[in-house]
């Protein structure tokens, strides 16, 4: 009986050993948390922020805007605010630079001129190769490609998939790490990330036409 009494005592004492430990650990990592920001902290606060942001863009019921334009100055500012409204449903870190978006959308399609942006709202000429389940249109001069430019319903569809395509491809994942970085350091270096996004264009100049299409047009 005193034996059974000793192991009951010693289990007790093990029990709250254990709940001790456990209890300074997780206050060690609030206050840990809290006056000295852990990477898991700052995470955590980022997520919520931002899902805080998503549930309030749904709640004002916020639409995608529509892209109507009759010159170059309309263009860049329904890009612009097609971009806006994206950014406000789409978290932080997943983001690209308005400036950079407006820019490659303005150089890609003319300004909104080309046949593929008047036809099919193609904005980018971002192409496909699954001829028999994705809209597309062919080029005039290659009617017999394996591949075919991507159809949208919207405009700002297109400037939508070119974002995606950013945020996923592994092409682009040097272009999201200094982005990343970027945004941590809560400055924009345009030509950094757009050094990145080689993989776009053959044409060697084409972070420099890009570049100086947001000069040109003074995006900020």
């Amino acid at each position: 009986m005193a034996r059974d009494e000793s192991r009951k005592s010693s289990t007790l004492k093990l029990i709250l050993a254990i709940l001790v430990v456990a209890i300074l650990g997780i206050g060690g990592s609030f206050f840990g948390g809290t006056f000295y920001p852990n990477t898991w902290t700052v995470d955590k606060l980022q997520k919520q922020f931002q899902k805080q942001e998503l549930n309030e863009v749904h709640l004002l019921g916020l639409e995608e805007p529509e892209f109507e334009y009759t010159d170059k100055a309309s263009f860049l500012e329904s890009t612009r605010r097609c971009v806006q409204y994206l950014n406000y449903t789409t978290d932080r870190l997943s983001r690209v630079p308005t400036s950079i978006i407006i820019a490659m959308a303005g150089v890609e399609s003319g300004w909104g001129t080309s046949r593929f942006a008047n036809e099919g709202n193609a904005l980018f000429g971002v192409r496909t190769w699954d001829l028999k389940n994705v809209p597309h249109m062919k080029a005039k001069g290659n009617p017999d490609a394996v591949w075919g430019v991507k159809k949208y319903a919207t405009k700002c569809q297109s400037v939508q998939d070119m974002i995606a395509i950013l945020n996923r491809h592994p092409a682009y994942a040097e272009f999201r790490v200094e982005r990343e970085k970027q945004i941590d350091a809560g400055k924009w270096d345009y030509r950094a990330l757009m050094v990145r996004m080689s993989a776009w264009s053959t044409n060697p100049e084409y972070a420099e036409i890009i570049l100086q299409a947001i000069v040109d047009n003074k995006l900020p």
